[in-house]
């Protein structure tokens, strides 16, 4: 790390777009407004942005962002950074800042994967100041410290890190959109579909989960798989491959749960009504659910696609004080809409390789990602080289 160095950040900067307290008027269409919620860490997610007038964002943005732009939040969380995606027009609200490194000194590319590592998210904390919530304000922002090599090793570093990030990005676009083709297509079969006079019930079996006790250490930490609906909400794709926490043997005879095979639907049933996931292991539940075990195999996708499709009507019947819940006995009565076998058969044959290929795709992210956190920081800091990692980089994507 002989060759680094450390960039003041104020001094390292092109443009630095500060519209910190205040926002735009707002209206119902036009150009998309990045704010602290359209910002997730690495994602730019603007299909659900704010929206502004032209005018006002030729008023509110005299410098416009551009392509690889990094927008950091201010606070409230504190440190998320994504790139901007295009050059097309952006409005930056309050709590975000937009920044661009100076040609020749920063990459602005590589400031983004510096706002990841270690050093400089302790040293943006450091300079925050708050007692409920965390926030920088724009002086204290410039002095944050950038360790960083040359020019062209910085676009060097941002290159291999961006190259896995892109690969990331093309397959989760596979995923999403294999995954709304099969919606598409279940769709499409509906028109050859009836309303029957069978129930979920009636066609699968319907079952919920349990806790064990938290105060028997015993049942905690061993090689069971337990589901919680956070792990649902969490995912890219209904395609459940591992859980956050696990339990014993004792653990799962301790509670409400069986061991759901491989292939069970899982519906989030609490306060999140419809999240799901089709379990790709063997996996116990928390009561947070309600989970489908189709009668026939022939059933499952359609099974699957039909409780999908109708998440606003279970929600019309869940009832609580505290949040909303559905409960497996109003569940179980909904009726399901069937066609002739033929077509459900139809219907499968094409949307079981849709899947299989989006989850592919968000499988092979599960390993682009962890090749990306694990060079990363060795990148950042210097003591790996980027001539070093070809094969690695090569091999991966």
């Amino acid at each position: 790390m002989s060759d680094w160095t450390a960039l003041e950040l104020g001094a390292s900067l092109e443009a630095l777009i500060d519209n910190r307290g205040k926002n735009p008027p707002y209206e119902t269409d036009g150009v998309p407004t990045v704010s602290g919620m359209t910002v997730s860490p690495g994602v730019l997610d603007l299909a659900s942005a704010r929206r502004v007038s032209h005018e006002t964002w030729q008023q509110w943005m005299p410098e416009p962002t551009k392509r690889n732009d990094v927008v950091l939040t201010s606070e409230a969380p504190l440190g998320r950074a994504a790139l901007v995606p295009t050059d097309d027009p952006l409005v930056l609200a309050q709590r975000v800042f937009g920044l661009r490194g100076k040609p020749g000194i920063l990459d602005s590319r590589f400031l983004y994967y510096a706002f990841q590592t270690a050093a400089v998210k302790a040293d943006l904390q450091g300079r925050a100041t708050g007692t409920t919530v965390l926030g920088i304000r724009q002086p204290s922002l410039k002095k944050v410290q950038i360790p960083a090599p040359c020019y062209a090793e910085q676009q060097a570093i941002a290159e291999v890190l961006g190259a896995l990030d892109d690969k990331i990005a093309a397959n989760t676009r596979i995923a999403a959109t294999a995954e709304l083709l099969a919606a598409s297509l279940y769709q499409r079969a509906l028109k050859e579909a009836e309303w029957s006079n069978l129930t979920f019930a009636d066609l699968a079996q319907v079952s919920g989960g349990g806790t064990p006790s938290t105060k028997t250490p015993e049942y905690w930490d061993g090689d069971i798989p337990w589901a919680t609906p956070t792990d649902l909400t969490a995912l890219q794709g209904p395609y459940l491959e591992a859980t956050s926490r696990t339990i014993s043997a004792d653990g799962l005879s301790a509670c409400a749960s069986p061991l759901y095979p491989k292939g069970s639907i899982l519906m989030t049933s609490r306060a999140t009504i419809g999240a799901f996931a089709i379990a790709q292991l063997p996996t116990a539940v928390n009561q947070g659910f309600i989970v489908v075990q189709p009668n026939d195999p022939a059933l499952d996708y359609w099974i699957f696609h039909e409780m999908r499709s109708r998440v606003d009507e279970f929600i019309s019947l869940a009832n609580g004080a505290t949040f909303l819940e559905l409960s497996r006995g109003n569940f179980k009565k909904f009726k399901v809409r069937l066609a002739a076998d033929s077509v459900i058969t139809g219907f499968t044959e094409q949307a079981r390789p849709l899947h299989d290929s989006a989850r592919m795709a968000l499988l092979e992210n599960t390993k682009l990602a962890a090749t990306r956190d694990a060079l990363l920081p060795q990148l950042m800091s210097g003591k790996l080289r980027v001539k070093d990692l070809e094969s690695i980089v090569s091999a991966a994507i």
